[in-house]
């Protein structure tokens, strides 16, 4: 895990990328930067699955009281619901790290310019620059 300094610390843990003057766009470093934080998160969201797998085996109890069951049902309904988003959100870390290797990573699939740094690293799934992603809201917005 990177170094930890508490009042430097970004996404995970690592710390905010620091640009060099006249530094070229996702470069190495940046390319290395930014694959350490997904491959950190998906990591993170993998043994969350895990927990979750363990904790429903274990506490998986048939309860006489019927009160008792729902609320068991409850909290497993709940637990599964949060895992299919965690589930959708390592899809879209693995779509990222297939941009990344495919030196697609940072750019607007919209319209084609730099995401940029502290976008990315805000959202590191992030596929639409700042403009682009603001129209696609309004456009939302409009059609509710």
């Amino acid at each position: 895990m990177p170094d930890t300094d508490t009042k430097n610390v970004g996404l995970f843990g690592f710390p905010p990328y620091q640009e060099e003057p006249g530094e070229e766009y996702m470069n190495e470093r940046q390319k290395a930067h930014f694959r350490s934080i997904l491959e950190a998160w998906k990591r993170e969201l993998m043994e969350e699955v895990d927990r979750t797998v363990h904790h429903m085996k274990d506490d998986a109890t048939n309860f006489p009281d019927p009160n008792d069951r729902a609320s068991q049902e409850s909290e497993f309904s709940l637990e599964l619901r949060t895992r299919d988003r965690e589930r959708k959100l390592i899809k879209k870390i693995d779509e990222a790290l297939v941009r990344l290797d495919n030196d697609e990573y940072g750019d607007c699939e919209a319209c084609g310019v730099e995401i940029g740094i502290r976008r990315l690293e805000a959202r590191p799934t992030a596929t639409l620059c700042i403009d682009c992603k603001t129209l696609d809201e309004i456009r939302e917005r409009q059609k509710a």
